[in-house]
């Protein structure tokens, strides 16, 4: 292993500089851009001054972003758009207040929009160059794991799971002599982990022992942990059967967890998803024609039947809605029963294109319109899967809890087509539970943009 190295701490301010270098020069980009009358005001000394001082207040609150270990694209994302929101907040409140403001409004438009576009984009590169720098070896953390049990070991499968996180495990504790199997470097009993921290280099303490049953241990723990500056950290044993966001409160001195509610509880969320799904569909369906009327006559030309195949599936909060797609399919008797399958003899040629580039779910985009589904979340299964499925996966129903969608988060992890054995249903409710928990508008485009990716190189799975 490569030395820690003594630059390591200096990466969040680095990082901060070059925001600050962005936010200037995109300003000066889209000022020189724009020459309309009114616009030279924002040239002057005092408005950069505020542009700066905006800048580095937004910096002390959301710099946060470039110390984070474990990396999501789309939060990043929205982390960089609530901080263009807080500087133009801050930015237009103080330039009006001095008497500076009076240019017309789309400089400013122009100058956030570019700003919001290069800022995400140098903060996912900069976490995809913190990444790299990691897994070479470099700006790694050294922690010590205490408590074997079912959390402890996902907590080190975790770290182990991803370089990138940059978290280097020196030592495993823990009193049940059968921990000793569960990673290479157990280095004994809670008894042994003061002389340890004394002697060897660790920068973090992740305690996994249960306080309920073991309070005096985790106590220990801290004190050990405070007396040799090490970071503490508590790793809640609801973690083996709960895999829901908490949020951290206080009544008075007590500290307490609440779950966090989902996402798409919040109204503002669910107004902004469903723009989104009306302008989109909205779009889509005005074009439509374009690839209805070709389409509609190669399904003709291929089997008798309609152009349109529509079934009743499960949507939100379990009811039952009418979902449209094109034909694939000879016309069968099986059609609500049975799932598609690999070479079924159902489907035929110019079905097996349509399904392979994904067309054949273009129809859905009404389902979209009329507010039966959105263009991403769980994909609505039959009824008759939902009735079966219920019965044999734990959670199963949490998925309906939003509105099914064209694609999914399962869908691009690789999850789609036909379930031949129940741990890939299972596998796919989790991502869909999971999609539903996490829910952020940057997560829906993220998963837009790679259910079409997937479409043109072609899915192994689309059948």
């Amino acid at each position: 292993m490569k030395s820690k190295g003594r630059y390591g701490q200096f990466v969040r301010w680095v990082f901060s500089i070059i925001d600050l270098l962005i936010v200037n020069l995109v300003y000066a980009c889209s000022m020189l851009w724009n020459h309309a009358e009114g616009a030279s005001v924002l040239y002057s000394r005092p408005v950069w001054l505020v542009l700066n001082v905006a800048m580095l207040v937004c910096i002390y609150f959301y710099n946060d972003v470039h110390e984070r270990r474990v990396f999501y694209a789309d939060r990043v994302v929205g982390q960089a758009l609530k901080l263009v929101l807080t500087h133009a907040g801050l930015f237009v409140t103080l330039t009006s207040f001095l008497g500076y403001y009076g240019a017309p409004w789309w400089n400013m438009l122009l100058f956030y929009v570019l700003f919001f576009l290069v800022l995400s984009t140098w903060w996912v590169v900069s976490r995809q160059l913190v990444k790299l720098y990691r897994n070479q070896g470099f700006n790694f953390k050294r922690v010590i794991v205490i408590g074997g049990g079912t959390v402890g070991v996902r907590l080190i499968n975790e770290m182990l799971g991803d370089q990138g996180y940059g978290y280097h495990i020196v030592g495993f504790f823990d009193n049940n002599p059968k921990a000793r199997s569960a990673s290479a470097v157990y280095q004994g009993t809670l008894d042994d982990v003061e002389q340890f921290v004394k002697t060897h280099q660790v920068d973090e303490m992740f305690c996994a022992v249960p306080d309920i049953e073991d309070n005096q241990n985790v106590s220990r723990m801290i004190r050990i942990a405070d007396n040799n500056a090490v970071d503490f950290y508590y790793v809640p044993q609801f973690g083996r059967t709960v895999t829901r966001q908490f949020e951290l409160s206080s009544v008075g001195d007590v500290p307490i967890l609440a779950v966090h509610p989902y996402p798409l509880k919040n109204p503002i969320n669910r107004l902004i998803k469903r723009a989104f799904d009306l302008l989109v569909s909205t779009v889509v369906l005005i074009l439509s024609p374009l690839v209805i009327i070709p389409v509609a006559i190669g399904i003709k030309l291929s089997s008798p039947g309609p152009i349109f195949f529509v079934q009743k599936r499960t949507g939100y909060r379990g009811q039952a809605f009418n979902c449209y797609k094109f034909r694939t399919m000879r016309v069968n008797a099986d059609s609500d029963t049975l799932q598609a399958s690999k070479g079924d003899p159902r489907v035929t040629r110019f079905g097996n294109l349509l399904r392979r580039t994904s067309i054949d779910e273009l129809p859905q985009f009404y389902n979209v319109w009329l507010g039966d589904m959105s263009i991403v979340g769980p994909r609505p299964h039959m009824v008759a899967q939902t009735e079966m499925y219920s019965e044999l996966i734990d959670k199963y129903m949490l998925r309906h809890t939003i509105k099914p969608g064209i694609t999914g988060w399962a869908q691009v992890r690789g999850y789609r087509g036909q379930t031949e054995e129940l741990w890939q249903m299972e596998k796919r409710v989790e991502y869909d539970v999971w999609y539903a928990e996490n829910w952020t508008f940057f997560l829906d485009v993220k998963i837009i943009v790679r259910t079409v990716w997937n479409a043109l190189k072609g899915e192994a799975n689309a059948y």
